[in-house]
């Protein structure tokens, strides 16, 4: 299943940033969105983001108006007629996703892929609105999405072999590092493991085991370390079974195990503190700290991705 030709719909941060990582390795992609503002911020920072590059020396001159030419941008629905692959990036909400598969699913070539980027919405309950939903795959990334080098392919019920192999094999073509779901289930793979985490750490800290900074400590320096190198099998693997199946005999009864949203999440969702976005959520990031928390962030995710990744060959 030849890809060539890829529309992007939703002119949002994931959305354009799959744009342009998709231009860089010579595809020809679109930016579709209902708005035309949208389109216009999204072209402003894939340009910002392409002359750091260039600043930087990452990327020549020439590299530059190469990617700049293989992207396009568009309101117009005609552009779903003759692409290859449609990743979809826009609004998580179960019914405006199926409104557009129904839509979409109609106007694009018989064999064209339709892939959504969602982080956690049933693949089967969206396939329902779709047509022909053989060739209908889930292809969620993570932000950022330069940095972040997993993605994750899930398969419905309906996703045919060959289609799951083709986003696998485009997936490793643009250098990432992929991971086929083989069940559709509620936030695939890495949001389970993501919210098990969450819960348990959200737990000891409203029992005053440890402070929240504390927690994010113990995830940073200790836990996160270690598994930006190796996975919880592997770890085990390391720690000895044997050691782990003790462990287990005790403490798998003592984890938090409630079906109940956090009490602490609860409690900032409802003062509508969502974090970085608001300037406030655990942690204050009013006065600027937003941004100089985000730059943060992102440069020791670089200093990560060269080291371990980037500066190794492995890539």
């Amino acid at each position: 299943m030849e890809i060539k030709k890829i529309v992007i719909a939703g002119a949002g941060t994931m959305g354009y940033s799959m744009a342009e990582i998709f231009a860089q390795f010579e595809y020809q992609v679109t930016i579709y969105d209902l708005k035309e503002e949208a389109l216009m911020l999204a072209q402003k920072h894939i340009k910002d983001n392409i002359q750091t590059l260039v600043d930087e020396h990452e990327i020549t001159v020439q590299k530059a108006q190469s990617i700049i030419n293989s992207l396009s941008y568009t309101t117009q629905k005609d552009c779903f007629q003759d692409c290859d692959l449609v990743v979809e990036s826009i609004i998580e909400n179960v019914d405006i996703k199926k409104s557009f598969y129904q839509d979409i699913s109609q106007i694009v070539k018989e064999n064209t892929i339709l892939a959504t980027n969602t982080s956690g919405i049933s693949i089967n309950d969206l396939a329902s609105s779709v047509y022909k939903p053989e060739r209908f795959i889930g292809m969620h990334w993570f932000n950022p999405s330069h940095l972040i080098l997993l993605i994750e392919i899930i398969k419905g019920d309906y996703t045919s072999d060959e289609v799951a192999q083709a986003i696998y094999q485009l997936s490793i073509d643009i250098r990432k590092k992929p991971v086929i779901v083989q069940k559709d289930v509620l936030g695939f793979a890495a949001n389970r493991i993501q919210f098990a985490v969450l819960r348990e750490a959200l737990s000891l800290v409203e029992q005053g085991v440890v402070s929240k900074e504390g927690i994010d400590d113990v995830m940073k320096y200790g836990l996160g370390f270690r598994y930006a190198c190796l996975g919880p099998l592997e770890v085990a693997d390391f720690g000895g079974l044997d050691t782990f199946y003790h462990i287990s005999e005790y403490l798998m009864e003592d984890l938090c195990d409630s079906h109940d949203i956090p009490t602490l999440l609860k409690e900032h969702y409802q003062a509508g503190e969502y974090g970085v976005k608001t300037q406030k959520g655990f942690y204050d990031y009013t006065e600027d700290k937003d941004q100089k928390a985000t730059q943060q962030r992102d440069d020791k995710l670089l200093k990560i991705f060269n080291a371990l990744y980037k500066n190794q060959g492995e890539l």
